[in-house]
């Protein structure tokens, strides 16, 4: 573009705010998505270490049970339930604060540079739990790590929202789910490979492996550019071109790049002029102005984003993927639990990228709408057969199997409806002057439920003294929380697909949740706020967005 930004092109036809892009700048897009590898992979490989009988022996000091072991001895033989909770919670305490200092890490050092500081924190707390022995030391790593994951899995939303094409930013942030279930996979395999060594290897590698993904997503962001609209939002509008010249490849001084930098800007200048200015807590404050009647208030935005991440987990999808191995164990009605948890798995993988589709057909309100359907169907019926011929003294393996095969149903509503959506749409719903912070909030809002169900579950399925015992039981508790995600998707979820960034705000503005996938874009951002009769954007409006900008770096 040329060097004067005071004199972009702008354009009033709503199919021209973006830039053609090329298959080299979609690539580009894609390899963020690698971030949830690391995501997944930690969430995963936890379940099967709890599991492991050198892991039980080291931390407990439990001789190992005899080759034919007695049900007393097989139950005596596991961790306290306090430990399980401990040590599966702690991640996600890390996450949620970890998350929650992202979002003003991505205001003032940039969304890629949080990124990969992410990454160098997360190693750190790898490192301290490979070289664990004891508990303390595998906890204090945990936690450091959880800030690693905090600061990845609510910025690198962020940035793919913000970078993708808008006809496949729903797909291509899918696929951040998408590395999530082949992180949780290898997780899955290399436990499953690990789990007869009875030497520290057993724990250690699947520990200490971690620490190449984090490599592999940090090494590579150094290499991708930042995002546009962080530039854009710190007045660098010079910047702001070059970076979207390399994401759309396009040459320098196209006029397609300059008319969606105008799109950017003037969107951005409309909404400083509607959000008022302040310093560092007005900037916090200014995610809960307006009234959450109105569907595009700053409030109704944050709480959406926050209690959609909420229902994600409410769905109760960690359950399985936490407490998989152990669940399956105390039942005594599988023989091999580690391999059912490997099966589980691999479905949610094959599963994902369904999503890649039908998130762009259909839409993120349908496939939300229909997946907790078809999630609360297929946890009633892994209940119901639980506590009728699924019982360990019924002694049922087709009941077993049924249980299992509806277990598979279940993650594939989730793996290709809430697994992918509810990340997509919390990328979408927020201005440019809050999104980092509404990411960095609803993020936290995952990762504070991610604890909340990690510390309570162990309670509710184990079978000490003093727990509830639900045994399969617990799936009318995860079916109940599903039937309120429909209700939830059906009243409060908009329709996002095939819009840009800027046209979300517009579209909310204008349409509520259930008349929103009606709505078609009319007019752009550069046209309303103002541009000359030579068609580029109104000079004034590019001074003013500057010195916003310029106002609050100096704040």
């Amino acid at each position: 573009m040329a060097s004067n930004t005071h004199n972009l092109v702008a354009t009033a036809d709503v199919n021209r705010i973006e830039a053609p892009v090329t298959v080299k700048a979609y690539l580009m897009c894609a390899f963020a998505s690698f971030g949830g590898i690391f995501f997944g992979y930690d969430s995963g490989y936890i379940s099967g270490v709890m599991g492991m009988n050198y892991f039980i022996h080291l931390y407990e000091g439990l001789p190992y049970p005899p080759a034919n072991p007695t049900t007393a001895q097989t139950n005596a033989f596991t961790l306290p339930d306090w430990k399980k909770s401990l040590i599966t919670s702690i991640l996600s305490a890390g996450t949620f604060f970890g998350a929650l200092m992202a979002g003003d890490l991505a205001d003032w050092i940039g969304r890629r540079t949080t990124i990969i500081a992410g990454c160098v924190v997360f190693i750190i707390g790898v490192i301290l739990q490979t070289a664990s022995k004891s508990l303390g030391l595998l906890v204090a790593g945990r936690l450091i790590a959880g800030f690693g994951v905090g600061f990845v899995s609510a910025i690198i939303i962020l940035y793919m929202s913000e970078i993708a094409p808008k006809k496949v930013r729903g797909a291509l942030v899918s696929g951040y789910q998408f590395c999530i279930t082949i992180g949780i996979l290898l997780a899955s395999c290399v436990d499953y490979g690990t789990q007869n060594k009875l030497t520290t290897a057993s724990y250690r590698i699947p520990i200490g492996l971690q620490m190449l993904w984090a490599l592999i997503l940090g090494t590579g962001l150094f290499l991708l550019p930042e995002s546009p609209r962080y530039f854009v939002k710190k007045g660098k509008l010079e910047k702001a071109s070059h970076v979207l010249t390399q994401l759309r490849g396009e040459p320098e001084g196209s006029e397609y790049i300059q008319q969606e930098l105008a799109e950017i800007v003037a969107n951005h200048e409309y909404e400083m002029s509607v959000i008022p200015q302040g310093g560092y807590f007005k900037s916090w404050a200014n995610c809960f102005t307006g009234g959450f009647i109105n569907a595009s208030s700053n409030l109704r935005r944050t709480l959406l984003g926050i209690s959609l991440q909420m229902m994600q987990q409410w769905t109760g999808i960690n359950f399985i993927f936490y407490f998989g191995t152990t669940f399956f164990q105390e039942l005594k009605t599988i023989h091999n639990p580690f391999l059912i948890s490997l099966v589980t798995t691999l479905v949610n993988v094959c599963s994902t990228p369904i999503s890649f589709y039908i998130i762009e057909r259909y839409g993120r309100r349908s496939i939300l709408i229909w997946g907790a359907v078809g999630m609360v169907v297929c946890e009633f019926i892994v209940g119901i057969v639980g506590v009728t011929k699924g019982r360990a003294s019924q002694n049922d393996p087709s009941a077993v199997r049924a249980q299992i095969a509806f277990i598979c149903f279940y993650i594939f509503f989730f793996a290709t409806t809430w697994g992918p959506a509810a990340w997509v749409v919390i990328g979408e719903i927020f201005p440019l002057p809050i999104r980092s912070r509404g990411v960095a909030l609803s993020t936290a809002s995952n990762w504070f439920w991610n604890c909340i169900i990690a510390v309570i579950t162990p309670y509710m399925v184990g079978t000490e003294p003093r727990d509830a015992n639900l045994e399969s039981r617990v799936f009318f508790v995860w079916g109940s929380l599903c039937a309120l995600c429909f209700v939830y998707a059906y009243l409060l979820i908009p329709e996002t697909k095939g819009l840009s960034l800027e046209q979300v705000d517009r579209m909310l503005e204008e349409t509520t949740p259930r008349t929103s996938a009606k709505w078609v874009p009319h007019s752009t951002f550069a046209a309303d706020m103002g541009m000359t009769d030579k068609g580029t954007l109104a000079p004034e409006v590019v001074e003013k967005d500057s010195t916003f900008c310029g106002l609050a770096v100096n704040l």
